[in-house]
């Protein structure tokens, strides 16, 4: 948040410390108000999932709507941008391939972490298959 106050004024344009403090947390009450809104909204029409047409909704509801459009334009770029990263190889792998065997190997590590998560325990070391064990499961 410091770096987006420190890109949107003067160079020569300093910010007291309890100045970027104080906007750090206007920040995040607009983001609460906002998002404590759009849940309502999203409510209102039976959805579980806050979608961004609930929040431009939301910003009309609570008096902001003169930002929508540059709000939907921003959130038009975010999405052209994704899109062009992932078409890149930028996505969270950044061009690294892994072999079928790999992937295999990474998702049951994943899927031992959560189950790991979910009981509260700590993570648990996948059990590496033998290929006696693969062929009682088939």
């Amino acid at each position: 948040m410091t770096k987006i106050i420190k890109e949107m004024l003067p160079p020569d344009v300093r910010v007291a410390r309890d100045a970027q403090d104080l906007l750090i947390e206007c920040c995040v009450e607009f983001i609460n108000l906002i998002s404590s809104e759009s849940n309502e909204v999203c409510s209102r029409e039976d959805k579980r999932t806050i979608a961004p047409e609930h929040v431009l909704k939301a910003l009309e509801v609570l008096g902001f709507g003169e930002y929508i459009e540059e709000v939907y334009a921003a959130y038009e770029q975010h999405k052209l941008e994704t899109m062009q990263d992932t078409l890149k190889g930028g996505g969270k792998w950044n061009g690294t391939e892994m072999s079928e065997e790999e992937a295999a190997a990474e998702q049951q590590r994943m899927f031992a972490e959560a189950r790991a998560r979910m009981n509260g325990g700590g993570v648990a070391a996948p059990k590496q298959q033998t290929e006696n064990d693969r062929s009682l499961e088939s």
